[in-house]
């Protein structure tokens, strides 16, 4: 079974390609100031066209999303609802739910419209997920204070979760030191989790935001690396 795994960054592309769970190929794309503002919906094309694909399993990491309780119904308010974090716009994106049953939330999220259909016109089944969905499910909470910050280029993902509760979900862009300091202590006066009272975890991209790590360790008092992403082997889409 030939399966095509993708990642949606704020700036880029990450795609798999297993063939009976074994990865058979896996590349990044990331749009600089030297590439064509169109680089990610060419490689989009190029990925597609490489082989027949059984199975398409699509992850967003995009950060036009907002978190709401599980069971909440009022869907078409979705749009107005995202709006409030980061401008939607109806024309140019899908309007997606995902739902965590473990912590009891779920997550509207949109997704580009040029992107879900040149996906959709394969026809083959496929898959939507949104990252936060993905992370939030592969975390378990031992301690009653928690932080878990899954780390992307440019970019993380960051959980504040107390006795199985999610307090706060935020998925923000990352570019120095500082303002990543800034943000997570910032984070911890607002919610009232004491610095030295809470478990930080850290996943993804740990060496290419090794800085990140460092700095943030130097006010941290309990503080695990979970897992590194490894090519062919860890990653967010496994």
């Amino acid at each position: 079974m030939n399966v095509l795994n993708l990642l949606f960054t704020k700036d880029g592309l990450i795609y798999q390609i297993a063939k009976n769970k074994s990865i058979q190929e896996e590349k990044s794309y990331f749009v600089t100031e030297e590439t064509p503002v169109t680089l990610i919906e060419d490689k989009l094309d190029e990925v597609l066209l490489k082989q027949r694909f059984d199975e398409i399993h699509v992850i967003s990491a995009l950060n036009h999303f907002t978190l709401m309780p599980e069971g909440f119904s009022e869907h078409e308010t979705g749009f107005e609802l995202i709006a409030f974090n980061a401008p939607a716009n109806k024309e140019k994106e899908e309007l997606m739910l995902s739902v965590n049953k473990k912590f009891g939330v779920q997550f509207y999220y949109t997704f580009p419209k040029s992107f879900y259909k040149k996906i959709k016109e394969l026809a083959v089944p496929v898959h939507f997920n949104f990252s936060g969905e993905k992370f939030l499910n592969s975390l378990n909470n031992k301690n009653s204070k928690e932080i878990h910050i899954n780390l992307y280029h440019n970019q993380c993902e960051f959980f504040a979760i107390d006795n199985k509760k999610v307090i706060l979900y935020n998925n923000l862009d990352v570019n120095s030191e500082v303002d990543f300091l800034y943000f997570v202590m910032f984070t911890l006066s607002k919610i009232g989790f004491g610095i030295n009272e809470t478990n930080f975890y850290a996943y993804g991209e740990t060496t290419e935001n090794e800085t990140f790590i460092s700095e943030l360790q130097k006010f941290v008092k309990n503080m695990r690396i979970v897992f590194d992403n490894v090519p062919n082997k860890n990653f967010i889409l496994n």
